[in-house]
């Protein structure tokens, strides 16, 4: 029996969702079923009201029948209203969530009526057991966040909130939270969030997932420790938004730095005499290390004031005159009011031991984190500074004799001095006659030192570019090869043991290229040069593998063949080398070294010509080199099996090539 007019019941058709009616009877039945109830269970109308029975109470699922027991139990006496949420049995045998809102009204004779709207709440459900099953299993924090240039946040767990030790608001004070969710950014300390940022542009473009570790700003003050990940996708608005899941993982990664300090302390303890630890944080100075014998052991584990450690500790042990030194160095580099310039400061003086003798000693800072800095000292003891290096010089000589034996077509070693005084020791005679010596003018040379100006002055090559080449740390030369009466290329590259222009610079000089491949046409070197990326990366000259002595450069060297050809800025570099580090002085001063490496690496092969720099920018030259990637996207059919779904596996930041890549697979 249905108790709506025509026209009620065609609006209810068309607008409510999940509308339908009950009488209730003994045993609840349905007077009307709208058409829109029909479509969502997937059950006809006649089904539905042409039976006897409670065909509706006969769709919700068994687990949930008692709390439909109690909405309908709600709703026994008329005026009353309630809501409930269940699952509903479709006829497909698929489930759906409904919230079940209704109202009871009792009719002229007395019997009581139900009207029911449903809402189908699945998709809501199923997301939030997802998000219950994260909190359950994990807990995980998880926010939700615009993807705009200051990200709002637009949801947040009460996990999350935890991790941040989010504070009740009080009045008068700023609220925290509001301000978090306004910008996600100052969730992070500024030193992370540049690499924060780019992870977020590497999810945006690159729409693939990124994982690793963060640390998190809570908002007492102190800092968090999380693992987590970042994934792009549609919000409930159809607007792009990320998504991330941490777990709190702080007490893990305390313990873990707290072994790596100790490891490394234990290290830092075979040099150095005195170790003290400074914290700026809380303005204090702690010996972690001394003799047995020092009149600090007592105090070992302690901290005191910064400014009672300089005046009881250190300064009473220093010579009178280079006390001031001392205590300045100390004070401007415990405080980091001197500009980090890319190496541990250091400083020498003279103070008394125990014994009360004098000694010369050496003073160094080493940065642990931005908050603590190990001061260690030395005494420099002068017997044995001069065994070592009569030991290295012996070394020098036995490892000339055996560049000498494995490249004996081009090969020499020089020092000079810091007035241009030069004293050669070894050469091959090919190099002898770069220089325009015979062997037996070049022994005699060795036997002395020569200024740079005379000893050059038969050399082809002219006094700057020998000039150029103690200033810049390198060169490169053309001789006269003996035996193949060719011209060849000759690397020049001067170091020296310790920093500045004050100290001897070594030079040595060898051939560059490789007699087996002459050829410089293009089919020539590109056949010469083969680079795997699919799987682990690795590059071959000639079919033998380069070994590269250092894994930066190599890193290096993968980023220039995944950017395709395109330029790499030092600043781009630094960002996927050394992704948890900013780029300062220290880091670009640590890249140009990674970038000399490698380019000595290729020159050593003969294969230079594959990378070219400009400006400090450098790129793959991909029409010298073999690459299976570079196969694979020209779309010939030969190589379209050389992907099997691996790319880089050394590099994570190889994932966003990975997922370009997986595209394509799908596509062929």
């Amino acid at each position: 029996m249905s108790i709506m007019g025509n026209n009620t019941e065609e609006l209810l058709n068309l607008t409510v969702s999940g509308f339908h009616q009950y009488v209730l009877c003994p045993e609840p039945q349905l007077s009307f079923v709208s058409q829109n109830l029909c479509g969502m269970v997937g059950f006809s109308l006649s089904e539905l009201t042409g039976s006897a029975g409670d065909r509706y109470g006969a769709m919700v699922h068994p687990a949930d029948r008692e709390v439909y027991r109690e909405h309908m139990d709600k709703l026994k006496s008329p005026g009353q209203s309630g809501s409930a949420e269940y699952r509903l049995i479709k006829k497909d045998g698929s489930v759906i969530w409904v919230r079940d809102a209704a109202v009871s009204a009792s009719l002229s004779h007395g019997t009581v009526t139900v009207s029911s709207v449903l809402t189908d709440i699945t998709e809501l459900k199923r997301e939030n057991e997802n998000l219950r099953f994260l909190n359950d299993t994990i807990p995980c924090g998880f926010v939700k966040y615009t993807c705009e240039k200051q990200p709002r946040v637009t949801y947040i767990n009460s996990r999350m909130m935890e991790i941040l030790r989010s504070p009740e608001p009080r009045q008068g004070e700023s609220d925290y939270m509001e301000m978090y969710k306004n910008n996600i950014l100052l969730m992070v300390p500024m030193e992370e969030r540049n690499r924060f940022v780019r992870y977020l542009d590497r999810v945006c473009l690159g729409g693939t997932p990124v994982a690793g570790e963060l640390t998190l700003l809570r908002m007492d003050g102190t800092r968090a420790r999380v693992f987590g990940w970042v994934i792009k996708t549609l919000g409930a608005d159809g607007k792009p938004e990320f998504q991330s899941a941490c777990v709190d993982i702080t007490q893990g990664h305390k313990t873990r730095r707290a072994e790596e300090a100790k490891r490394y302390l234990n290290a830092l303890s075979e040099v150095y005499d005195k170790i003290f630890e400074v914290s700026t944080e809380s303005n204090t100075v702690k010996c972690l290390h001394c003799s047995e014998n020092s009149s600090l052991k007592k105090f070992e584990g302690i901290g005191v004031r910064f400014e009672d450690a300089l005046e009881k500790w250190l300064l009473p042990t220093v010579e009178p005159e280079y006390r001031e030194a001392v205590a300045d160095f100390f004070t401007r580099h415990c405080h980091k009011m001197q500009e980090d310039e890319g190496k541990p400061p250091q400083i020498g003086y003279r103070g008394r031991g125990s014994d009360g003798t004098p000694r010369q000693y050496t003073g160094i800072f080493i940065t642990m984190d931005r908050n603590v800095t190990l001061y260690c000292s030395h005494e420099v003891r002068e017997s044995e500074e001069r065994k070592a290096l009569r030991d290295e010089n012996a070394l020098l000589k036995e490892g000339m004799k055996d560049l000498m034996m494995r490249f004996s077509d081009g090969i020499a070693a020089f020092e000079v001095l810091p007035d241009r005084q030069v004293k050669p020791l070894y050469a091959s005679d090919n190099v002898c006659r770069f220089f325009g010596y015979t062997g037996e003018q070049w022994l005699s040379l060795t036997k002395c030192y020569t200024p740079l100006e005379d000893f050059v002055k038969y050399s082809d090559a002219s006094y700057e570019d020998f000039d150029r080449l103690l200033r810049n740390g390198e060169a490169e030369f053309t001789y006269l090869d003996c035996d193949t009466s060719a011209e060849r290329k000759i690397k020049a590259v001067c170091s020296r043991r310790e920093t500045g222009d004050k100290t001897p610079g070594y030079v040595m000089l060898y051939a560059v290229g490789d007699r087996d491949f002459e050829d410089n046409g293009s089919s020539g070197e590109r056949g010469k040069v083969s680079i795997r990326t699919f799987g682990y990366f690795d590059v071959f000259v000639g079919g033998k593998p380069i070994a590269f002595r250092n894994k930066k450069s190599k890193e290096l060297f993968a980023l220039l063949v995944d950017r395709r050809g395109g330029y790499v800025t030092s600043e781009e570099a630094i960002g996927f080398l050394w992704e948890e580090e900013p780029v300062n002085a220290m880091t670009l001063s640590r890249y140009r070294k990674v970038a000399l490496r490698l380019k000595n690496t290729l020159e050593e092969y003969g294969i230079s010509d594959v990378v070219e720099t400009v400006d400090g920018k450098r790129r793959i030259v991909m029409e010298k080199v073999r690459c299976d990637l570079y196969d694979y996207l020209s779309g010939r059919e030969e190589y379209a099996r050389n992907f099997k779904g691996s790319y880089l596996t050394n590099y994570s930041w190889g994932e966003i090539t990975l997922g370009e890549l997986t595209g394509t697979l799908g596509e062929r």
